[in-house]
């Protein structure tokens, strides 16, 4: 696979980025290190109009994607790996520090697309814009001082992943003409999953409806740590939506009350 096909598997996913000198430097950035895939998740419309004028951005920012939710701009990708410095927050996935997660997305760029998450300058990532990353990644900073600019952020990472290329050169020499693993299981994938089995979870009396955005969150979570092949991901979804298809026609004849049942603390789980 040639250098461009390989970046062209990364995505730069933006989340509520609202200063458009930040989201043009980041999109610099993504130029000078050849990567080129930009989706912004419901940007600051002034910032991301400006940004497309910022210098050395037009590249990238021409073909730039707009996103309403995070599940559709990562619905194409096997992996999502979310940036943060996880300050004073739980943390439900594991970490790696920027060395190791950058050799670890190189590896999953050989068989299938990633998206790479950026949270807002404010707030950064969402506990729910985590829950639909498989794992995370921190740049090792300072620890009175751990927070950076966007775009140097999105730089620091680039440089990262292109300075492993020609260590890995001889690698991905080796790997021609040998069959590449089974492909993991795109997101769409998983958040079908996941909204079918919220359902026959509700309908179960599983999951109260005070807890389902909790209930949701650990489910993409859990979903992730499977770590499923596509095939299998697609079996899952059918076995899923036919209990679920089951419970519905058995309701609507009057054979069973919706909710009934012993009620089980979902939200307790991880």
């Amino acid at each position: 696979m040639s250098k461009f096909a390989e970046h062209d598997r990364l995505s730069i996913v933006l989340v509520s980025t609202r200063n458009p000198l930040n989201l043009g430097a980041a999109a610099r950035a993504m130029s000078n290190f050849g990567f080129l895939n930009l989706r912004a998740v419901n940007p600051y419309d002034v910032a991301f109009r400006e940004a497309r004028s910022a210098v050395g951005a037009a590249v990238v920012m021409k073909s730039a994607k707009e996103f309403q939710s995070l599940g559709d701009a990562v619905g194409d990708c096997s992996l999502v790996v979310g940036t943060t410095t996880l300050r004073n927050r739980e943390r439900h996935q594991p970490m790696y520090r920027l060395e190791e997660g950058a050799r670890r997305i190189r590896k999953a760029m050989v068989s299938g697309r990633v998206a790479l998450l950026f949270g807002s300058e404010k707030v950064g990532l969402s506990n729910d814009d985590l829950s639909h990353c498989h794992w995370l990644m921190h740049i090792p900073t300072r620890e009175k001082h751990p927070s950076m600019n966007l775009g140097q952020a999105v730089a620091v990472c680039l440089y990262e992943l292109g300075r492993e290329e020609k260590a890995e050169t001889a690698t991905r020499k080796k790997r021609r003409g040998v069959e590449i693993g089974p492909v993991g299981a795109r997101m769409d994938t998983l958040e079908r999953i996941a909204e079918a089995l919220l359902r026959t979870l509700e309908k179960s009396g599983y999951v109260a409806p005070r807890g389902q955005a909790t209930a949701e969150e650990k489910l993409r979570r859990m979903l992730r740590r499977f770590a499923l092949e596509e095939g299998d991901a697609e079996v899952f979804l059918g076995m899923v939506k036919k209990v679920l298809w089951k419970m519905e026609e058995k309701t609507e004849k009057g054979g069973a009350k919706e909710g009934s049942g012993e009620r089980k603390p979902f939200e307790s789980r991880t």
